[in-house]
Parts: structure tokens; sequence; C-alpha cells
């Protein structure tokens, strides 16, 4: 029993210990939590730093002895110590009556460097970088700009470059960063596909999408570089194209890319579903804003019943709609089309609702992404600014002209919440595009006469569409063959003085050299466009030429051929009027001209629906020394005949006459043909003939053409390549001539026409186009030329 109870009372003996020894702990851990709670140090102890100072750093930790802090005082200077991005780790402890803060400083980037980079330069890559030149660094942020290159590359269609990145320690925490490049090749678009088209195909799509199979000249246009937001662009303008050609359930299944590592290249698959074509049932206006006359309005519309549906129509509709009313002193007018689906018949009536909409006010227009543009550059194609009542019409048109400008891969306007209730932030983000432009043409000519020699000519030109960023245009062009030479220089200021009113000027040389004499021109004109429409404007300028001609000396009258008709000793013969214009040489012309040139095209580089017109009067006598008025004009119309074929039809037709209001005309100021007038003869081959030699053409003071032509796909060719082909039949009448001098041996209207098949070239250097033309009409004196080679556009 007595051994139990001593036993009893060792265990009860240390189970009191036990339990006085807890109570001891919590009573320090109590006190430990109370001192951290309400704690005060004497002094702040700042260790590891080399660069940042001391007391700096305390500024920061903000915790003053003799004070007391908490553990939350404690973490946000931490924070607070991170935040200024100078360390890279952050301690601090209590040891005593001391705090103790242990940082861990980043290093200073002395340089980067690029090594390996020939496609991208290294000013180009440095602005991509975060990590810069006496900044700090950290690997983080290294990690990100490896990201960041890669992706520039991508950009360029080199999605198998390869970056490592190398840290070189220079000691005194200073470090080098070193980015190595394996550029790698061009990845390649090796195919576009689209399943589930019907109504159009593969190459009329391809078409309308930007991105393009990889060609051989690809590398000159850049488009084969698969992007994806390039790719979601591209699935918006199919929407578009769609939607606008009835279509109204069309839809985009999926778009994808498939990268093959072993080609390097991405095949592309977008899958649609057209769904059904639809035409416009009824259309009617409504309106409840008191005052406004519905049925008035039904003249302003775009859509008619039984014309294919088009969202564009109903756009531009909802525009004219929304003028009219803003017009009549409605500011915040709303018109909203309601649609009205009719699956049986495929029809969609509309009903445009006007309905006073809420009062919204513009509180500020922010534009993102615009690096090179100058802000002003778009501000300046809205036609409301802060301030004013917001109007979603208005917002939509700027839009279209931004893209219009072609300075912007995409544009995109959105609308977020302002200050006020009544006011939003107006949010243009864009896109930027190169907006250089090398040009590269040729030209060839057999013909040879008053005003123009013949031979191969080359023309080259440089220009910038967004000069400085300040949407100003700029152009170099020099050209010449063998016996020419072309100057010339041009700028436009779109916006002259602020106004949607352009202003600009040309000056130029030309010189020619002929078989008997050579003629130079200088010339400059200065230049204002005012746009009266969407689709109309006017141009107005003044033209001054000096022009000089003299005879070739340096051939012997024995060295010509034997053509009779000599007209002066010593010099090989040209007729009358020729020698007259070298005798009065030098000649000053000093005109005026006015045009008219309205303009629906879908693409001015290749239009498919359309016109295009111009008509231009020309006066002549403002002082210098001829005296003349000339009126000329020129339509196009562009037609899509088949959609599903991509065959586009094309008439034209043109007209001049020149009426002398002085001492005569001289053989420089007739017209000329040229194949812009008709194809198959010799440039200034065809009209009034000199009876003293019967190869000099004299030109004619009146002419007309006209042209017929169907452009379409060339079988098995892909579409990436640009090329298209035409068929053409051509017709023209060159006549009248009343020269000072000079007996023509006709001046009637004779009809000439021919006909002929064209290769047209999107080439990387211009469009082109080689004409192979066969007269079918034509006079005893005019002189043929079968194959015409130059620029295609032909407006």
């Amino acid at each position: 029993m007595k051994a139990r109870s001593n036993f009893l009372s060792a265990v009860s003996a240390a189970a009191l210990m036990a339990a006085m020894a807890t109570t001891g702990s919590v009573a320090v851990q109590l006190a430990a939590t109370a001192v951290a709670q309400a704690a005060v140090v004497n002094s702040i102890d700042v260790r590891g730093n080399r660069r940042v100072e001391s007391e700096t750093i305390r500024n920061y930790v903000n915790i003053k002895p003799g004070q007391s802090f908490s553990p939350a005082d404690v973490d946000e200077a931490v924070k607070s110590l991170f935040g200024t991005g100078l360390f890279s780790d952050v301690r601090i402890n209590q040891a005593g009556s001391t705090l103790v803060v242990q940082v861990e400083e980043y290093s200073i980037v002395n340089q980067v460097i690029f090594q390996g980079n020939k496609k991208i330069k290294d000013a180009t890559l440095a602005q991509g970088v975060q990590l810069k030149p006496r900044g700090t660094f950290s690997n983080t942020t290294l990690d990100t700009d490896v990201a960041a290159i890669r992706e520039s590359y991508s950009r360029i269609g080199r999605d198998d470059a390869v970056v490592n990145a190398q840290v070189v320690d220079l000691g005194e925490n200073r470090v080098n960063v070193v980015f190595e490049i394996q550029e790698g090749g061009r990845t390649k678009i090796s195919s576009i596909n689209f399943v589930g088209n019907n109504a159009f195909g593969d190459r009329r799509l391809t078409d309308v999408i930007s991105t393009k199979r990889s060609t051989i000249f690809s590398f000159l246009f850049r488009d084969d570089v698969y992007d994806e937001d390039r790719l979601r662009a591209d699935e918006e303008a199919l929407r578009r194209f769609y939607y606008n050609r009835g279509f109204a359930d069309f839809r985009i299944v999926s778009s994808s890319a498939e990268l093959d590592e072993a080609n390097n290249s991405y095949a592309i698959t977008v899958t649609l579903d057209e769904g059904e074509r639809y035409t416009f049932g009824d259309v009617s206006v409504e309106s409840t804003i008191e005052g406004v006359d519905a049925q008035s309005l039904n003249s302003l519309l775009e859509t008619r019943t039984g014309k294919v549906y088009s969202a564009e129509d109903v756009e531009d509709s909802i525009v004219a709609l929304t003028e009219q009313v803003v017009g009549l002193g409605y500011a915040f007018a709303e018109v909203t089309p309601r649609g009205d689906r009719n699956f049986e018949n495929r029809t969609i009536s509309v009903v445009y609702q006007i309905d006073q909409g809420a009062r919204t006010y513009i509180e500020r227009i922010e534009i993102r992404g615009n690096s090179r543009t100058r802000d002003f550059v778009i501000r300046r194609e809205f036609d409301i600014s802060e301030g004013d009542a917001f109007n979603q019409v208005l917002v939509q048109r700027a839009k279209r002209r931004l893209e219009r400008l072609d300075y912007f891969t995409t544009v995109n306007v959105s609308t977020v919440p302002g200050s006020q209730p009544d006011q939003v932030y107006l949010v243009i983000d864009v896109v930027e595009k190169a907006t250089g432009e090398l040009s590269i043409g040729a030209g060839y000519s057999t013909g040879e006469t008053a005003s123009s020699s013949g031979g191969v000519s080359v023309e080259g030109s440089i220009g910038e569409r967004n000069f400085l960023g300040r949407g100003q245009y700029i152009k170099v062009s020099v050209g010449g063959g063998e016996d020419s030479r072309d100057y010339s220089f041009s700028f436009t200021e779109p916006y002259f003085l602020g106004r949607r009113i352009s202003a600009g000027f040309d000056i130029y040389r030309r010189t020619r050299e002929y078989d008997y004499y050579e003629a130079a021109s200088t010339g400059a004109t200065v230049r204002f466009g005012l746009p009266i429409t969407e689709a109309l404007t006017t141009q107005l300028a003044y033209n001054y030429v000096q022009e000089e001609y003299e005879y070739d000396d340096s051939i012997d009258g024995d060295e010509c051929p034997g053509i009779p008709g000599s007209i002066s000793s010593g010099f090989c013969p040209v007729s009358s009027a020729i020698q007259n214009a070298i005798e009065e040489s030098p000649w000053v012309k000093s005109s005026v001209s006015g045009s008219l040139i309205y303009n629906t095209l879908d693409d001015f580089k290749m239009p498919r629906e359309g016109i295009y017109a111009n008509f231009t009067t020309e006066v002549a006598g403002i002082g210098g020394d001829a005296q003349w008025v000339k009126l000329t004009g020129r339509a196009n119309y562009y037609h899509l005949l088949s959609e599903q074929y991509d065959i586009v039809g094309l008439l034209s037709g043109g007209a001049g006459h020149v009426i002398d209001t002085g001492s005569g005309l001289r053989v420089f100021d007739q017209f000329m043909n040229n194949d812009r007038m008709i194809r198959g003869f010799e440039v200034g081959g065809i009209g009034p003939t000199s009876s003293q030699i019967a190869t000099d053409h004299l030109g004619g003071e009146t002419y007309f053409n006209a042209t017929a032509e169907a452009q379409f796909p060339i079988p098995v060719v892909p579409p990436s390549l640009g090329l298209r082909g035409a068929v053409f039949a051509d017709a023209a009448t060159l006549y009248g001539n009343e020269v000072e001098g000079v007996d023509p041996n006709t001046t009637d209207m004779e009809w000439r026409a021919s006909v002929g098949v064209s290769l047209l070239w999107a080439s990387p250097f211009g469009p082109l186009r080689i004409d192979y033309a066969v007269p079918v009409k034509k006079e005893p004196t005019d002189e043929v030329e079968n194959f015409n080679f130059g620029i295609s556009t032909r407006f």
C-alpha cells in the first residue's frame, strides 16, 4: 500500500509540474502576443542595401522608433518596399529593441543585347521588351520579354523562332541581358479551305479575306502570315459579305489553323453555314415623335421590296433617316429596324421605328492603339466631339471613314459609362498597319507620234499615305525609257485648314526624244477637293506648264530617210504643224480646271460593283499662250455577272472636245488616242493625218469611245497569285482638226473597233495588265499595235 501511495504521489507531482509548465507556456505566448500587438522598438536597422539609401528605406517602412506597431504595420511595410520595384526580397524581424529590415536589391540592367536577329531590327525588338538599360532586372520580366520576342516573330510569320535568354553578371549588382534568337524559316500558309459554301466558290471567298495562301510573291505582300486576330477580322469580313448578299442566317461554324511542324506551314479551315437567301418584303417607316411625318421619309430608304436583302442597305437607310430627323431638330432621335422574317417565301420585312432616344452626351473620346497616327487624324473623321449628343449613326459613319483611310488593320468603336448616368466615353481601338507604298510598273508601245514616243518604259514610285502620322499623302515617281524621262512629286493634305477639303500640288518634268526633234514639259498643279456627298466630290485646280521643242541638230539632213516634204533645210522632215510648234517654243499653258467625280466602287483596286465617273472642264488662257476650252468625261460601270464564278462585267464610255478660244490650236493641243481610248492601235495611231507626211497623225478635236469587258478568274491558277483574265471589245472615233498651216487628209468621223483578250495581275508592284487586241474596223492610215503592256487601272 505504501509503495502504491508513493507511486500515486509521484504521478500527482508530475501532473502538477506538467500543468504548471503548460500554464507557463501559455502565459509566455500570451505575453509575446501582447508585445507583438503593441511592440515598441528603439531603432530600425537596414541591411543588404547597396544603392538605395537606408533613410529612404526607413521612410517606406513607416514605423517610427518609440511608437507602437502591430503585425499589420509590418505587413504594410513589406508591401510598400516590394511596391517600389527595387527589391527582389524583403524580410522584417524584431531583435530585442531593434527592428531589422533585411532587403535584397534587384540587379540593374546594364545592356539589353539581341543576337542572331536579321528580320527584325534591334530598335523594334527593344520597344517590345520591358527590360531596359538602367532599369531593374527580374526573372519574371525576363520570361515575359522572351514571350514578347516570340510573339513579334510570330506576327511576321516565323512561328518556329527560338529565343533563349542569358544573364551575364558584371559584378556590383549589374547584369547584361542577352537574347539569343534563331529566327528560323517563314511559317507559310499552305492552304485555305472553306467547308459548307455552295453559293460562292473558294476563289471568291478567298478574295474577301485578307489572309492569303503563300506564293512566290508572299514575301512582298506579307499577306500569308497567320494571326489569330486577323482570322477573327476575316470572319467578320465573311459575315458582312454574306449579309450584304441576302444570306441573313449566315454563320461561321468554326475556323481553325493547324500547324504542320514538319513543313512549318498552317492549313486554315473555315466551316460555314450559308443558310437561305432572302429578299426584302414590305418596307415601311413608323414614328412616335410628334411632328415627324413617317410617310414623307420613305423616299430616303435604300431598301426596296423584292430587292436582295442587304445589311448594308439597311445601315444606309438608318443613316439617311437619322440625318433627316436630326436635321429637323430632334438631336436624340433613334432609328431602330425591326425585321420580320418569312421562312416560307424567304423574305424579310423591315419596319424602321423612329423614337425619341435617351438624352446621352459624349463626355470623352479616348483613342487607343495609335502609336504612329496622331490623335487629331482620327478625331477629325468624327462629326461629333466631347459634349455633343451621342449619335450612333454618326459614330458608325466615322468608323467607316477610318476604315477607308487604309491606315489601320482593324477599327473598333465602343462606349463605356461616363461619370454621370447621361454621359458615355467613346473608346476607339485601332490596329495600325504599314502605309508605305512601293510601286514598279512597265509599259511597251511601238508607236511614236507628235505627242508620244514608243518603246519600253518603266516607272517606279515611293509613296506614303500617312506621312509622319499626320494623314498626309506624299509620292515621288521616276520613270522613263530609251527616249523618255519622267520625274514627279505629289503632296496632298486631306484636311486643309482643319476642314474636310483636300489641298495639294504636283510638280513634274517630262522629256521626250523623237526621230527629228526633242520635247520637254515642266509643269505644276495646285488642286483643291471638296466632298459634296459621300459619293460625289468636286476638284478645282490651277495648272501651269512650259513646253519646249527643238530640232535634233545632231542629225544631218542627209541621214534622214527618204520621206518627201522636208520643211526646213538641213533638218529631217517634220510636218508644218510640228515645225510651227518648234519655232514658237517655249510655249506656256496657264489654265484652270474643274472636275466632278462620282464614285460608288466597292473596291478601287479590284472593283466588282459600282460606278466611277469623271467629268472635267479645263480653260486655258489665264495668261500664257494657250487659249482653248477642253471638255472630257469618262464613266465606268462594274457589275458582278456571276456571284458563283466571280465574273465581272464592265461597260465604259468616254468623250472629249476642245474648243479654240484664241488664235488657233496647235497639234499638241489635240486629243491623241491611247490604250484607255481604244486598244489594238498605236498610241497616236488613228485620226487625221498630215497631207505632207502621211504617217504623221495629227490628233483630233473630238473623240468618243466605248468598251465592253468581262473579267474572270483563270481556272487552275491559285487565286492568291492575283491573276485574272478578260475579254473585251473597244470602239472609238477621233476626228476634226483645224491646226493653222496644216491641211489634213481627212477630218471625218470614222469609227474604229477592236476585240481582244487580257491578262490582269494584281502584282506586288501595282496592278498590271497585258492586252492583245485585233482591229476589226480600221482606216488605211491607221497604225496597228496588237500588244499593250501597262498599268491595269483604267479610270
